[in-house]
C-alpha cells in the first residue's frame, strides 16, 4: 500500500506588524520566494495606529489575508514591533508604571549611590518604592565580598509586602558573571518563596557590566512589566482569533526575536527596535540577508518630520551606541542602534533664511495632505519642491505649483538636501571608502539619486513598509559578556570556548543550528588585574521554524490574578504633566554666575561641582577613569547639606599638613564595586599608626578624570571635614603614584609613604616605610590582585610648605573654567568649536591648541605589566553639527595616531609613507608631559581611552604641561621615557600659563 501523503501546506509564510506612533505597518512575506521579483513579499498594509494596538494587529492582518487569499495555516510566524513600552517611560505614564523595590548584594559597596540615584526625580517618585543593601556580591575573580545571609531577604520581603509592591530588582556585584554561586537566582528564589506572585527581575538577566547602569535597565524593566503582560496578551488574542496557531514574537532592539513570553520577562529589550527593524527590512529589500557575507550599509529613513540615518554592519546587525546610553533622563549599559536623527522630512519647512536655503528642521508633519502646496496649502514643504523639480514623483496636483517656486529655489533646495545628507551620512560612517546607502520611508523622494560618499543610492520597492519587513524577517541572537582569566587557557582559545556557548544559548533561544554564525567578537584586557580579560560574543541564527510549536505553546501569557478582567484591553495613555517635577539645571546666564567666595574659602555648589567634573575628565588625558560616580556622591554629600571648601594653595601656613587620599586598580572594577567608605577607613586607618599628626587640609593625588573629586569629598563636612588646597600633584592624570610632582622635586627620599590601603571589605594594608616611591607602587600593584582590583589609598601628609613648593596649583579652578567652557558651548550650540573655548580658558594660544579635530577610524588595545597600552587612529573630518548651514571643509588633513598607556601619550601625524616605523620629530604634534584629551563632539565631553571607538567624531586638544613638570627630571619622569618612548623627544607645545585662581578672581564678589 502506497503511503498516506499529508495533505497540510507547510506553515511558511511570515507576517511583520509594526505598530508605531503614527501608523501601524503589515506585511506578509514567502521566504522560499525572496530571490525572485517582489522579494517574496506576498501582501502589504499601512494604516493609522488604533487606540487599541489589538485592532490594528486584527485589521492589518485581516485585510493582508484577504487581498492575497492566504490560508490561516500556512503562517509559520508573527513578529510585532512596537513602541509602546518605551513611550510609557518617555511619557511618565502613571498607568502603565509599577513600583519596584529593590535589592542589591553588594555588601559595604554602594551605599553613597542609592538606586535611582541619578533618575529625574518625576521617574524616580513613580516607580523607586524601596530599597535596600545586603550582604553579597562578588570580586571580579569570582571570589565572595560575602555570601548571602537568607534572614536579611526575608526581612526585606515582609516590609515589601507590606508597601503593596509587586515587582523586585535583584542586583548583585559583578554578578554576570556569576555562574558559579548565583546569587542573584538564590535571592531570587527567596523573595518568590516569600512573595508569592511578585514579578522577580534579575539584573544579570537585563544587562551586563556596569552596576549603576545594570540596575537602572532591571528597575525600568520592572516597572513595566505588568503594562507589557496586557499589551503582549492584546496582541496574541486577535492572532489566536484569525485561527493562526504559529509562535508571535517581538521585535527587541539589536535586529532579532524574542518569543512573546521572553518578552514579557524582558520589555526593555524591545526599546528603540523601530529604527532597527528599518534597517533589516532595507537589507532584505536589497538581498543582504541569509547566509550571504554581505557589506556594510548605511539606512536613511525619510518620514515626514526627520531623518533616521543607521550604519546595518556587515553581519547583518546594526552598529550600537557607546557602553552608556540614556533613556528619559535614565542612564544605562543597554545598548541602543547608534541612530542619528536630523530635521529632514517630507513636510519640512522650506525657505530663505538670510539669503540661505533651509530645509527644516520645523516640519508640517501629520499635517502635509492639508499644509503642503500640491495638497492646496499654503505652506511650501519639501514634498513640493520634490514634485515641482521632478516630472517622476507624482504626489498630489503639481499644477497647484505653477508660479509658486522658482527654478533658482528649486536648485538651491535640491543642493541643501543634499548637503544634509551628504552629511550626516559622513558622519556615520566608520571609514573613507563609499558604501551603499538605501533610501527608505515614505518622505524617501525627496532625497537624490547620488550622494558623495554613497558607492550607489538605492530605494528599493516595498520601502515604506520596511519597518514592518524587518520585523517578519528577525533573526535569533543571544551575546555573552563574561570575564575570564587568561593565565592557563590563550585569548584565541577562550574565544573558541565562549563562541560555542553563545552558539548554545542561541539555539535554546529558537534558532536553526546550521544557520547560526558568531558576528560580533571583542575582548577587553583588564588593566591592573593580571591575566583577566572581559569578552563580549555575540552569536546568531535564523530561527528553526521546525521547532515552532514549542514556541507557540508559551505564547499566551499568564497575566496573574487581577489583570486577567481586561487582558485584551490597554488603558489610554496618561497625559499628567510631571516634567516640571525633573531636576533640570536652571536657566542662567553662565557668564553671569559667580561662585560663593568669602574670606579666601571657596564654597563649593552644585554648578560648580558639575563644571569641575567635565573639567577633571578632559584634564584626565584619556585616564584617571570617569569621574561620574564620584559626581554622584559629592552632589548627594551637597544636597544633604554638607559643606565642600576650597582655599588657594598660597594661602597655606608652612606648618599645615596637608593630607590626600585616592583610588588605585582597575576602572571595570570601579563601575560594579561602587565607593562604600572605603576611602574614610583607608584614612583612618592611616592616622592609628601614624605619629605625624592628622591633616589639617586635603588634596587630590589627580586631578585628572574620577580622583580629581575624590579630596574634595574627603574634605567634606560630613567626612573629615577639612579644606581642600585647590591643586593636585600631577595637574592630569598618570597611570603611577611616582609619576608625581613630589617625585619630581626630589627633596625626599620617598614621599608616598606611610601609606594604609584599605579594600572597603575589611582588608587594609599599612606600608610605613619603603625604599622608593616606585617600590610602593609595585607592592599596591602587588597587593591589588588580592585585595579586589580596586583600593582606597591614604597617603601621609606633607607640609604646607612642601605643597607650595610642589603642587600644580589651581587645578580644580582650572577644572571649573573647562567645564564651563564646556557648559557654554552646549547652550550656545556650537560644540564644534568648543576646543577653541577651552584653550582660551586655560591660557589663550600660547599655553595649548586644537591639535586635530576629524573621526576615529582605527582603535588597539593590550595589556602590558597591568597597563591597559593601545592607539587610536583619527582621519581629518569636519566636525560640526550636520544640520549647520553651509558646509564648511575641514581645518585639518591627512591622520594622526595617539598612543596611550592608560592615558594618552602623545599626537602624532601620519605620512602615507610612514605608517609603519619610528616617527620624524616633526611629526610629533604633542607629547606628555603636555595634556593631550580627546573630546566627544556629541557633547563637548572628554573620552576615556576605554570609550575610544570606530567613528566617533574627536576634537583633540593639546594643553602646555605646568612648569612643575618641565625641568630636566620632571621631563624624564612624565616625560616620553616615562612610557618606553625613548626615541621621541618632548618639545613643549606652548608656553604654560598659570590657571587663574577662581578664589583669587571671585573673593567677596558672590
Amino acid at each position: 500500500m502506497p503511503p498516506v501523503m499529508d495533505s497540510t501546506p507547510v506553515p511558511k509564510l511570515r507576517i511583520g506588524v509594526d505598530v508605531g506612533g503614527t501608523n501601524t505597518d503589515g506585511v506578509i512575506i514567502d521566504p522560499t520566494k525572496s530571490s525572485e521579483t517582489g522579494r517574496g513579499i506576498v501582501s502589504w498594509h499601512k494604516a493609522p495606529t488604533t487606540p487599541d494596538p489589538s485592532h490594528g494587529i486584527a485589521d492589518a492582518i485581516t485585510t493582508m489575508f484577504k487581498s492575497a487569499s492566504v490560508d490561516p495555516s500556512t503562517v509559520a510566524s508573527v513578529t510585532i514591533g512596537t513602541t509602546h513600552f518605551v513611550n510609557a517611560v518617555i511619557t511618565r505614564d502613571r498607568t502603565r508604571l509599577s513600583q519596584v523595590a529593590v535589592i542589591r548584594l553588594s555588601g559595604p559597596f554602594g551605599k553613597h549611590a542609592p538606586p535611582c540615584v541619578d533618575w529625574p526625580s518625576s521617574l524616580r517618585k513613580i516607580i523607586l518604592g524601596h530599597y535596600a543593601l545586603l550582604k553579597g556580591g562578588l570580586e571580579v575573580d569570582g571570589a565572595l565580598i560575602s555570601d548571602l545571609e537568607e534572614a536579611e531577604i526575608v526581612e526585606q520581603c515582609e516590609i515589601i509586602r507590606s508597601k503593596g509592591i509587586k515587582s523586585v530588582v535583584v542586583n548583585g556585584v559583578f554578578s554576570p558573571i556569576d555562574t558559579v554561586e548565583r546569587q542573584e537566582e538564590r535571592a531570587g528564589e527567596i523573595i518568590k518563596r516569600e512573595m508569592p506572585g511578585v514579578d522577580v527581575v534579575l539584573s544579570k538577566t537585563v544587562a551586563n557590566l556596569g552596576f549603576l547602569e545594570r540596575e537602572n535597565a532591571a528597575i525600568l524593566n520592572a516597572s513595566i512589566l505588568q503594562f507589557a503582560r496586557k499589551t503582549i496578551a492584546s496582541f496574541q488574542s486577535p492572532i489566536k482569533a484569525l485561527g493562526l496557531n504559529c509562535p508571535v514574537f517581538i521585535t527587541q532592539n539589536d535586529g532579532t526575536i524574542l518569543p512573546g513570553d521572553a518578552a514579557s520577562r524582558l520589555p526593555i529589550r524591545t526599546f528603540s527596535s523601530g529604527p532597527t527593524n528599518s534597517m533589516r527590512g532595507a537589507a532584505f529589500l536589497v538581498g543582504g540577508e541569509k547566509g550571504k557575507k554581505g557589506e556594510a550599509m548605511m539606512v536613511v529613513d525619510v518620514g515626514g518630520t526627520t531623518t533616521d540615518v543607521g550604519l546595518l554592519l556587515a553581519n547583518g546587525f546594526p552598529r550600537q551606541q557607546a557602553a552608556y546610553s540614556e533613556l528619559s533622563g535614565v542612564r544605562m549599559n543597554f545598548s541602543y542602534p547608534d541612530v542619528k536623527s536630523i530635521g529632514l522630512g517630507g513636510g519640512s519647512l522650506v525657505r530663505r533664511i538670510d539669503g540661505k536655503m533651509a530645509v527644516g528642521p520645523e516640519s508640517v508633519g501629520y499635517k502635509l495632505p492639508e499644509k503642503a502646496l500640491v495638497f492646496g496649502g499654503d505652506v511650501p514643504t519639501a514634498t513640493d519642491y520634490t514634485v515641482a523639480g521632478s516630472a517622476e514623483v507624482k504626489i498630489g496636483d503639481g499644477e497647484k505649483l505653477k508660479g509658486r517656486l522658482n527654478e533658482e529655489d528649486i536648485d538651491a533646495f535640491r543642493a541643501e538636501t543634499k548637503r544634509m545628507l551628504e552629511k550626516i551620512i559622513d558622519t556615520m560612517k566608520t571609514s573613507p571608502e563609499d558604501l551603499p546607502v538605501l533610501l527608505v520611508g515614505g518622505g524617501a523622494v525627496i532625497a537624490p539619486d547620488k550622494l558623495k560618499g554613497a558607492s550607489r543610492v538605492i530605494k528599493p520597492e516595498w520601502s515604506g513598509v520596511a519597518n514592518a519587513i524587518g520585523a517578519a524577517m528577525a533573526r535569533v541572537s543571544a551575546v555573552i559578556d563574561t570575564v575570564k582569566s587568561t593565565e592557563k587557557k590563550t585569548t584565541k582559545e577562550i574565544i573558541v570556548e565562549i563562541s560555542e556557548e553563545a552558539k548554545k544559548k542561541t539555539i535554546e533561544a529558537g534558532a536553526l543550528a546550521e544557520s547560526i554564525e558568531v558576528v560580533e567578537v571583542e575582548d577587553l584586557p583588564l588593566a591592573y588585574i593580571a591575566h583577566k580579560t572581559r569578552f563580549i560574543i555575540r552569536a546568531a541564527g535564523d530561527f528553526d521554524f521546525s521547532r515552532a510549536s514549542d514556541f507557540a505553546e508559551l505564547q499566551i501569557v499568564d497575566i496573574g490574578k487581577g489583570e486577567a478582567e481586561d487582558e485584551n484591553t490597554i488603558a489610554p495613555a496618561s497625559i499628567e504633566d510631571t516634567s516640571a517635577e525633573d531636576d533640570a539645571p536652571p536657566d542662567f546666564d553662565i557668564m553671569a554666575y559667580k561662585p560663593k567666595v568669602t574670606n579666601r574659602t571657596w564654597y563649593v555648589s552644585e554648578t560648580d561641582l558639575n563644571w569641575i567634573t567635565t573639567g577633571c575628565y578632559i584634564l584626565g588625558t584619556g585616564g584617571g577613569g570617569s569621574p561620574y560616580s564620584n559626581m554622584l556622591r559629592m552632589r548627594g554629600i551637597l544636597r544633604d547639606g554638607g559643606v565642600i571648601r576650597v582655599v588657594n594653595p598660597y594661602d597655606l601656613k608652612d606648618d599645615d599638613r596637608i593630607g590626600s587620599g585616592g583610588g588605585a586598580g582597575s576602572p571595570t572594577v570601579g563601575i560594579e564595586k561602587l565607593a562604600g567608605d572605603d576611602m574614610m577607613q583607608a584614612q583612618e586607618e592611616l592616622y592609628k599608626l601614624y605619629q605625624g599628626g592628622r591633616a589639617t587640609h586635603m588634596i587630590a593625588l589627580e586631578i585628572g578624570g574620577s580622583n580629581g573629586l575624590q579630596g574634595m569629598i574627603l574634605g567634606a563636612s560630613t567626612n573629615m571635614d577639612l579644606p581642600v588646597v585647590d591643586g593636585d600633584w600631577m595637574g592630569r592624570a598618570y597611570p603611577t603614584k611616582w609619576q608625581t610632582t613630589p617625585v619630581v622635586f626630589n627633596e625626599r627620599e620617598i614621599i608616598f609613604a606611610p601609606i594604609a590601603c584599605a579594600d572597603g571589605n575589611g582588608n587594609v594594608l599599612y606600608i610605613p616605610a619603603a625604599t622608593s616611591d616606585l617600590k610602593v607602587e609595585q607592592i599596591i600593584r602587588a597587593a591589588l590582585s588580592q585585595m579586589g582590583s580596586h583600593i582606597a589609598c591614604a597617603d601621609g601628609p606633607v607640609t604646607g610648605a612642601e605643597t607650595k613648593r610642589w603642587a600644580v596649583e589651581h587645578t580644580i579652578s582650572l577644572s571649573w573654567r573647562i567645564g564651563r567652557e564646556v557648559a557654554r558651548a552646549r547652550k550656545e550650540n556650537r560644540i564644534d568649536s568648543v576646543a577653541e573655548s577651552i584653550i582660551d580658558a586655560v591660557g589663550g594660544p600660547e599655553t595649548g591648541r586644537v591639535l586635530f579635530k576629524g573621526k576615529i577610524v582605527g582603535v588597539s588595545r593590550t595589556l602590558r605589566m597591568g597597563h591597559i597600552y593601545g592607539e587610536v587612529i583619527i582621519e581629518a573630518a569636519d566636525v560640526s553639527d550636520p544640520t549647520t548651514l553651509g558646509a564648511k571643509p575641514s581645518a585639518f588633513s591627512g591622520k594622526i595616531k595617539i598612543p596611550f598607556k592608560n592615558e594618552n601619550i602623545a599626537a602624532i601625524r601620519i605620512h602615507d609613507e610612514n605608517l609603519v616605523g619610528e616617527e620624524k620629530d616633526e611629526d610629533v604634534l604633542a607629547i606628555v608631559p603636555d595634556l593631550i584629551a580627546v573630546i566627544d563632539t556629541q557633547n563637548g565631553e572628554a573620552l576615556g581611552t576605554p570609550d575610544y571607538r570606530y567613528g566617533l567624531l574627536v576634537l583633540v586638544i593639546g594643553i602646555t604641561a605646568s612648569d612643575r613638570w618641565t625641568s630636566p627630571r620632571g621631563v624624564e619622569i612624565g616625560g616620553p621615557k616615562g612610557f618606553q618612548m625613548d626615541h621621541l623627544q618632548y618639545t613643549p607645545l606652548g608656553e604654560f600659563v598659570k590657571p587663574v585662581s577662581v578664589i583669587d578672581e571671585y573673593d567677596g564678589k558672590a
